[in-house]
């Protein structure tokens, strides 16, 4: 983005002019972009239809709010030609500081919605006592956003899952639910009439926490989930702690590991045809028996 124009957005007032800083945000921008056209995240539309238009999640949080900026920042170059919507969850946990964001939208002059449902009430009465509240919770918050999308004529629910979210999806789901299985990039959900978008999908979460930070973003952390010990992926997060530390860049290795799965190399029937796998002489011998011999 020209910082240096006069029309620069409200939410890049301020940035670092540090060269370590331009690099994180280049880095940040071009690999969301990426995600963005691999994934088909941009809809074909009528030329003289409405442009689409997305309801962009915030928490609150480091990823949340990087996921905000980016998106501007390529809807101000011309790159993304969507209309966003931001839009808040107050989901009543106790403490959780409600004038927070609203403040800050408005300061940074972005249109949103703040929606007030009290689904941790719900949670913690449904939820036995030492069970964690992640499946009921996140549940909840997605049935009101798809709500919050379908009431605003949004197209799409956007999301700012990360890199590291979608690895540590993954080793979720083949340590615990015995399936290779993650988050997405772009799916459609049940009901068929929304699209769910990631597109930090290709960003690194230590590159959210040091463009947030960088960008003093007023942070609120999540008291409901966070406070509780033993999570399943905080455990994964440790495990994929120690083997970067050990091994400086294995993350990204496992995370191009799932762009490039080979069916034929795993073991679901479903994907690959191991019942019609032929020999090349298996295949010859089938094609002459279908020929007649001249004689």
């Amino acid at each position: 983005m020209l910082d240096d124009s006069d029309d620069i957005h409200p939410l890049f007032a301020g940035a670092p002019r540090t060269t370590e800083f331009k690099k994180l945000r280049k880095r940040v921008v071009r690999q969301t972009r990426e995600a963005i056209e691999q994934y088909g995240m941009i809809e074909a539309t009528d030329p003289d239809a409405p442009r689409p238009k997305w309801l962009v999640c915030l928490s609150g949080g480091k990823d949340s709010y990087t996921l905000l900026a980016v998106l501007y920042e390529l809807r101000w170059r011309g790159l993304l030609p969507v209309d966003l919507l931001a839009c808040n969850l107050d989901q009543g946990q106790p403490g959780f500081p409600a004038t927070v964001l609203p403040a800050f939208l408005e300061r940074m002059q972005v249109p949103h919605r703040i929606e007030y449902q009290d689904t941790y009430s719900i949670v913690v009465d449904k939820v036995p006592e030492g069970r964690t509240f992640c499946a009921l919770c996140s549940r909840l918050r997605r049935g009101n956003l798809y709500r919050l999308a379908r009431e605003e004529g949004c197209s799409a629910v956007v999301l700012g899952h990360h890199r590291d979210d979608i690895l540590e999806t993954f080793f979720m789901n083949l340590f615990h639910g015995g399936r290779l299985a993650t988050m997405p990039p772009k799916l459609v959900n049940e009901e068929g009439d929304l699209f769910v978008y990631r597109p930090l999908a290709h960003v690194a979460e230590a590159d959210c926490d040091r463009f947030a930070q960088a960008m003093a973003y007023p942070i609120i952390p999540c008291d409901l989930c966070g406070s509780q010990d033993g999570l399943q992926r905080q455990q994964v997060k440790q495990i994929l702690d120690g083997w970067e530390t050990n091994s400086p860049g294995r993350r990204q290795v496992m995370f191009r590991a799932l762009m490039n799965a080979r069916p034929s190399h795993l073991l679901d029937p479903k994907l690959f045809d191991f019942q019609g796998l032929m020999r090349k002489s298996d295949q010859f011998e089938e094609i002459s028996g279908d020929i007649p011999v001249l004689r």
